[in-house]
Parts: structure tokens; C-alpha cells; sequence
């Protein structure tokens, strides 16, 4: 097909693999739309305010705008309803937030497709593809459209996302290079978009895409599942409700007891509505929200990608990491580094005649489009590639670690070319002891070297006969030795994971001397040994948990071995973060504590069954990411502590006065003020508030840690106590000593807004190592919370409406500086004796 073609399929688009143009591309996009079963589902504003508008603190503040109104206090119902929406517009300023990074974490997220375009190969976003794009289909990854299968392997795929059969169907190339324009997909060759390719590699040509495809037919309800709540927001929620059932309780117990003692139900109402609105901790769901939103932003903007909101919560706990060697701890940048000949028995040049040669039948063992970075490398070093396609591949199995590919001979026989682990070829090619020994030599001494090994061998047939080539007698040609040096920022990645108590275990299918080897190179941790797979397979559970806890280099290990080292090493209690990017993968990543796919190299099945993609690779990313997950549990817990410090405050203040017979200190608008402090203090200040100095210098957290543990909560409330305790003492002084109780009310209130501040600085950590845009924004909030008190007590509608009389300058001075020194004090009080017990 040429590239301008509108068929949907054609003989000269395998021939040339040329592909469709890019601006063919540009207008069938245009004409057939995105890739796509639906649009991704996201909160718009309207669904947003709508969701807040339902909570139960706007509902109360509404009630009490009612009240007011009812009772002819226009001044006092419009301010308390400016007011009321004021605090849900903050809300939903946070929420729009969250949503902003969730979407553009989703758009990082969305998959990609590897296709032929202008003759190039390149990768696009998959909601890109059109009709007639050649797309490259690998193992472990998802087809991103119907399609028919045009050249490559015999496929193994899973639809049962299609059908709800388990079985894979078997899928054949067309069996002529010429379909003509317009005929129906065979059935044998026909692609299905979502089906999961379970074995093999092929050249796809798209027929339908988004909702014309087989999928989108059946309903776009499979496109965008969400997300289940995580463990700290169910937890939150519990907590709100129970609070929330208790503020009601108590406003019930107000109302009746100013009802029924006192015979005054309005000033009951009013008082109920207060207590209502200062008990309830809305703030707590919309903070956890923000929080693992930005956060989780943050960790994408340091290249590791969460798809599990859950994971942000875990990556800071993490124990133990269990890497791959290759592209994760060395550079993935594959360069053939020596040549070993059978037929010479030594080490030889690639110039070299019998190098050359071997050359040449390792890269006709390599994929014609190479991903593979060996597959890279061996065409980079040897420009010997053949014009034609191969007639067939046999990937790798289990049984046998080598691939082999099939080449039609000029004289109608068939030439076979295989590539893989040495001792799969050895098997092949069957060597008698004396060559197996001499080549076994050759193997130890590349990978002592820390060069990743290779066998290579051919087998020839008179004719082609089809089949399986496994009875072929092989010829051995030699080895192929490959160097890929260690990252640079390896060594000092594992020295800060060591430094915070996480372990690295390294997991990898080269040989021992070569796992070895690197390891010591990237300096990690050899000194108990390698345990190989045959070893690990041979041991008992018990024997593993203990071999586990002392061995950090694993060799010649299978994929599917990986599930027994991840359920060992948690058996012993560890928190689990495993490395994976292939098809068997999967089942390890989904049990451990993080699964984390790789985001250059990974396949789908094995990024859908991880919690985090690394989108780099890259160790240090991790490590990085871990360091960024303690930072954010750190300020959950001090926004938290925050939270409850000064809503006892709130709460006491509405609560004591009724109970004690003495005049109100709060009415709803004096609480609407402090929630307008409240919230973007949670939301920008303690958010944006840096690690602590030694967060890395810690061990991980347990695994059972909450963010309000029992002794820290029990702190919190302790503090707020106290500051409860100054303001309320504070208040019945003044009245004692003869003050008007609207003059000792306003004393009362820049006391707890100057506490309240005073706490948020030492919590928060805005006043001693914030960094520059934590510390504006505290400056902000705190310089607009003094203008608001100011105006509220000089103002005099402003000081009738919040039912202040302006106290003198020294009470006034004198309530703002002990509030400000009580907050400072207390809040650093409780920092120090938990770094005490800590």
C-alpha cells in the first residue's frame, strides 16, 4: 500500500513497510476521531460544586443563614452567606486542583502504540492511531485497535476481556501479502483491540478504531473503572462520620438544654448551629484528597507515574527493593563487547572473518525491527541485515531460552538462525563434553567480566517443512559477550536507600559471576552471596525466609520465581517494592506491597498489574520517589494534628459557655472566619512543606503506622486543650474584671487566631525551614487573618455584625501575643516529645 492509499489493507505496506504518510494520518484522525472507547471521565466544576454543596457543613451554614433571616438580622444572614460560600469556594478551588493533576497524571498514564509511519518506526499516544497504520504488536502487550495480522509470529492471545473465555485463540498471518481493497478480515488474522498478547510478535494493519472496534461495541463501561477509595480515606471517612454523628449529637444536647433550662430556644438554635459547625472536621477528606492528588503529581514530575492512588500511601513505607539489573540499575545501552568463535576457540574481532560470521547469524537471530537492546546492538555492530522478512519465529519458552527464526535459502531450503541463554543453545546445537567445557570457559570468563552472554547457532532443512525446529542438530557458532555499564547515579541511589533503611535485593536471569559482578560495581550489598534460581527452587518456604534475609543477589532467576521472593521476604515482615516489565512479572508485582512497572521497556500486562510506572527506569527515581512518599505521609500526619488542635478550640469555645450559664464567645460567623484560615493553611502551607532534614536517615515506618496514631492524637487533643483552656480563661477573666462580654468575646477570638497561627508556623515548619513559596503563602494567610481581625474589632458595622466592641490596645496586644506564644509553644512542645519517644 502506498502511503497515500485509503485501503484499508495492501500487499506493498508489508513489502516497503512504509505506512501511512503523516498528514494521511492527520486526516483520518480528523475524519474518525480519537482512539478512544469514551472520553476519560473527569469531575467538571458543576459536578464538583454540586459535591460540595451536599456536605454537611455547607448544609449547617445554610441553616444558620435561615436562622438569621427569620429572625430579621439581614446584616448577619448576608454576611454569614458570603461567608459560606467563601469557605466552599476554597473547597472547590482545592478540588479543581486535585482534579487538574489527577487528569494530567492520566493523560502521562495513557498507552502508547509503536507503528510504521513515512517508513519510520516511532511511537505515538494509542488514542493517535488511524485505519492503515501498521502498528508492531510485542508480548505482554495490549493490541490498541482491531486490526489484521500482516506479518510475524503465529499470535497467542488473550481475549477473554471480549469473550470471558480463558482460553488464548491462535492467530495467523495472511497467508497471501495481497488482501484486496475492501474484502472482510479473516478470521485467523483478525486483531481485536484490548486483547492481551500472550506469545509472540507480528505486524498488525488497523481497521477500526474507538468505538468501531469490537470493544467499543460493547460498551464503553470497560474503558475508565475507578479507582476504590485507599485505606487512609476509608479510614477518614469513618472518622468524619463518627465526628460528625457526635456533632449532632452534642448540637441536639445544646438546643434542648438552652430550650428547656432557659426557656430560650433562639439563642439554643443559634448556639447548636455553632457547636455543628466547629465540630465537624470537613477539612479532613478534602486535605487527603489535595494532598495524594498533588502528591502524586509531584512523584510524576520526578519520572515515577502513580496509578494507584494507594501506592503514594505505601512508597514510604517500603523496606526492601527488588530490582532488575538491567535498565533499572545498569544504562540499558547495549554495545557488543567481545566475540567468542567456535570454530577458532577463542576471542575474536568482529573484523575478522569467523567474527564476522557469527555476527552475521546473531543479528539473523534478532528481530527485523529491534527492540530488544542486544537485538540493538547487534545490528548497530554488524550491517548485515537481510531485505526480506523471516518466514517464521519461535520465541522463547520456558523449556527452551533461546529464539530462533526462520530464512527461506536461495535453493527453496530453510535456514535456521537461534539466539539465546548459552545453555539453551548448548542443548541445541547437543556439544560433546570437550566443546561444551571449552565453551562453559569462554561464558565464565565474559561473565566474570560483567558482560551479559549470548549462544549463538544455525540449522539448515533441503526444504521447508514447517513445524517447530527444536529436532534440528544445531551448529554452534560461538558467543556473543554484551556491555552495559552501570548508571552513574546507581551507587549513590543505593547508598541513600541504605542510609533510610531500605534494603536493595537484586533479581536478575544472567549468570551469577555477572550478577555478581555489576553488583559490586553499583556497590551493592554481595556479602551474602548469589542464591540462583535452581537454588531458590530446591529450598522449603522456612529455608527461603531465612535465605532471603541475608542474600541480596539473585541469579538465573525465572520470572515466575519472583512471587516466592516477594511473599518470602514479606512473610519476614518486610514491605515489598518490585521491579518488573515483562509478562510473567505480573503476579509479583501485584503481590508486593508496590509493584513498579518500567515505563521505557515494560509491556502492558506487566504496567497494568503494577502500582507505579517508573517513566525513566531509573533506580534512582525510586529511591527518590520514596523520599517524596515520606514527605507526604509526614505532612498528612502534621496537617492532621493541625486539624485537631484547633478544632478543639472551636469546639470548647461553643460548647462551655451554654454549659457554664456564661454569654456565647462564638457565633457562626466568628467560625466561618477561622475556616477561611483553616483551609489553605492545610491546602498550600502544610502541602508545600519540605521533608524534614533526617527523613532519609530513618527506617521505613511500619507497616501498621496510622497518620493519627494513639499517642500522637492523643498529643493533638492535649494541645488543644490547652489553647482551649487560655482562651476560654482568657475570656471569663476579662468578664470577671468587669469587661462587657463583646469586649472579652473579641479578646477571646485574636487569641485563638493568633494560636491558631502561632500552631500552624511550628507544625508546619513555615517559620523555620520553609522553603520560599510555603513561607509566602503562610505570610499571606496569616497577614490576611490579622487584616480580617483588625477590621472586624475597628470596623463598627463590621464589630456589631461579629458582635465585638473593640477592646483596648493592650488587651487587644496582650490576647494576640499570649494566643501567639501559647500556639508556638504548645504545638513545639508536642514536636519535642515525640521526637523524644521517637
Amino acid at each position: 500500500m502506498s502511503a497515500d492509499s485509503t485501503a484499508p489493507l495492501g500487499g506493498s505496506v508489508v513489502r516497503d513497510l512504509q505506512g501511512l504518510s503523516e498528514a494521511e494520518a492527520a486526516r483520518r484522525l480528523a475524519q474518525d476521531g480519537l482512539n478512544r472507547l469514551s472520553a476519560p471521565r473527569r469531575r467538571r466544576l458543576p459536578q464538583i460544586v454540586r459535591d460540595v454543596l451536599r456536605e454537611p457543613m455547607f448544609l449547617l451554614l445554610l441553616a444558620a443563614v435561615g436562622f438569621y433571616f427569620v429572625l430579621g438580622d439581614m446584616a448577619e444572614a448576608v454576611f454569614l452567606l458570603f461567608g459560606a460560600f467563601a469557605t466552599i469556594g476554597l473547597v472547590v478551588v482545592q478540588e479543581a486542583r486535585s482534579e487538574r493533576a489527577l487528569a494530567a497524571l492520566k493523560a502521562l498514564a495513557e498507552p502508547t502504540a509503536r507503528v510504521i509511519r513515512d517508513g519510520a518506526e516511532r511511537r505515538i499516544a494509542a488514542a493517535e492511531l488511524v485505519r492503515g497504520d501498521l502498528v508492531l504488536l510485542g508480548e505482554g502487550g495490549r493490541a490498541p485497535a482491531d486490526g489484521v495480522l500482516v506479518a510475524g509470529d503465529v499470535l497467542s492471545i488473550d481475549e477473554s476481556v471480549l469473550t470471558g473465555e480463558s482460553a488464548p485463540v491462535v492467530r495467523t498471518p495472511l497467508a497471501s501479502k495481497e488482501t484486496p481493497e475492501g474484502a472482510e478480515t479473516p478470521e485467523h488474522a483478525s486483531i481485536s483491540a484490548g486483547g492481551l498478547l500472550v506469545r509472540g510478535h507480528g505486524l498488525a494493519c488497523v481497521t477500526a478504531t474507538g468505538p468501531a472496534t469490537r470493544l467499543g461495541q460493547i460498551g464503553a463501561a470497560l474503558a475508565d473503572a475507578t479507582e476504590p477509595p485507599t485505606p487512609l480515606q476509608r479510614t477518614t471517612r469513618r472518622l468524619v462520620g463518627v465526628l460528625g454523628l457526635c456533632a449532632l449529637g452534642l448540637s441536639g444536647a445544646v438546643l434542648v438544654a438552652y430550650g428547656l433550662l432557659r426557656g430560650d430556644w433562639i439563642a439554643g438554635g443559634l448556639a447548636a448551629l455553632t457547636v455543628g459547625i466547629a465540630l465537624i472536621p470537613e477539612e479532613f477528606p478534602m486535605v487527603l484528597a489535595v494532598f495524594l492528588a498533588l502528591g502524586g503529581w509531584r512523584l510524576a514530575k520526578g519520572q515515577v507515574l502513580v496509578r494507584r492512588t494507594a501506592a503514594i500511601e505505601a512508597l514510604g513505607g517500603i523496606s526492601v527493593l527488588c530490582v532488575d539489573k538491567t535498565g533499572t540499575l545498569t544504562r540499558n545501552q547495549m554495545s557488543v563487547a567481545a566475540l567468542w568463535s567456535a570454530e577458532a576457540g577463542r576471542e575474536v574481532p568482529g573484523s575478522d572473518g569467523a567474527g564476522a560470521a557469527l555476527l552475521q547469524a546473531a543479528v539473523l537471530a534478532s528481530a527485523v525491527h529491534p527492540l530488544d537492546p542486544m537485538d540493538r546492538a547487534l545490528h548497530a555492530e554488524c550491517a548485515c541485515a537481510r531485505s526480506d522478512l523471516p518466514l517464521r519465529s519461535f520465541p522463547l519458552r520456558p523449556d527452551r531460552l533461546a529464539f530462533i527464526q526462520a530464512w527461506a535459502g536461495s535453493a527453496g531450503d530453510v535456514l535456521y538462525a537461534a539466539k539465546g541463554a548459552p545453555e539453551a543453545v548448548f542443548d541445541l546445537c547437543r556439544l560433546g563434553a570437550g566443546e561444551r567445557t571449552a565453551a562453559e570457559a569462554a561464558v565464565t570468563a565474559f561473565a566474570r567480566r560483567g558482560l551479559r552472554v549470548l549462544g549463538v547457532a544455525q540449522a539448515e532443512r533441503p526444504s521447508d517443512a514447517g513445524g517447530d525446529p527444536g529436532g534440528e542438530v544445531f551448529r554452534f557458532d560461538g558467543l556473543v559477550a554484551f556491555e552495559d555499564p552501570v548508571r552513574e547515579d546507581v551507587p549513590p541511589a543505593l547508598a541513600a536507600a541504605a542510609t533510610a533503611g531500605v534494603k536493595v535485593a537484586m533479581i536478575t536471569g544472567d549468570f551469577p559471576d555477572t550478577a555478581l559482578a555489576i553488583a559490586r560495581d553499583a556497590g551493592l550489598d554481595a556479602s551474602g552471596g548469589v542464591l540462583t534460581g535452581a537454588q531458590l527452587q530446591a529450598l522449603a518456604d522456612g529455608d527461603l525466609r531465612e535465605a532471603v534475609a541475608r542474600v541480596r543477589v539473585f541469579a538465573r532467576v525465572a520470572p515466575d520465581q519472583k512471587l516466592r521472593l516477594v511473599r518470602a521476604l514479606q512473610a519476614n515482615g518486610e514491605r515489598v517494592g518490585m521491579f518488573g516489565d515483562g509478562v510473567n512479572d505480573a503476579p509479583a508485582l501485584e503481590a508486593a506491597d508496590v509493584g513498579v512497572a518500567m515505563g521505557g521497556r515494560g509491556v502492558d500486562v506487566a504496567r497494568e498489574a503494577s502500582d507505579l510506572i517508573l517513566l525513566d527506569d531509573r533506580f534512582a527515581s525510586v529511591v527518590a520517589g520514596i523520599a517524596e512518599g515520606r514527605r507526604i505521609f509526614a505532612n498528612l500526619k502534621a496537617a492532621l494534628a493541625y486539624l485537631v488542635v484547633v478544632h478543639i478550640p472551636m469546639a470548647g469555645l461553643a460548647l462551655l459557655p451554654p454549659l457554664l450559664g456564661v454569654p456565647p464567645v462564638l457565633f457562626p460567623m466568628q467560625v466561618v472566619l477561622l475556616e477561611l484560615v483553616i483551609d489553605p493553611m492545610c491546602a498550600l502551607v502544610f502541602e508545600s512543606r519540605p521533608a524534614a532534614g533526617d527523613a532519609m536517615r530513618r527506617p521505613p515506618r511500619v507497616a501498621a503506622a496510622s497518620l493519627l496514631s494513639p499517642p500522637r492524637l492523643v498529643g493533638a487533643i492535649a494541645q488543644g486543650l490547652l489553647l482551649l483552656a487560655g482562651a476560654f480563661g482568657l475570656y471569663l477573666a476579662l468578664l470577671r474584671g468587669g469587661q462587657d462580654a463583646t469586649a472579652a468575646r473579641a479578646a477571646a477570638f485574636v487569641f485563638v487566631v493568633a494560636a491558631n497561627l502561632g500552631a500552624a508556623a511550628v507544625l508546619a515548619g513555615a517559620g523555620t525551614r520553609g522553603e520560599g513559596r510555603q513561607r509566602m503563602a503562610f505570610a499571606a494567610i496569616a497577614g490576611l487573618a490579622a487584616a480580617g481581625v483588625a477590621a472586624a474589632l475597628t470596623v463598627p458595622p463590621l464589630a456589631e455584625l461579629f458582635v465585638f466592641s473593640t477592646p483596648s490596645l493592650a488587651t487587644s496586644g496582650t490576647a494576640a501575643g499570649i494566643g501567639l506564644a501559647a500556639g508556638l509553644t504548645v504545638a513545639a512542645a508536642g514536636r519535642l516529645r515525640r521526637r523524644a519517644v521517637a
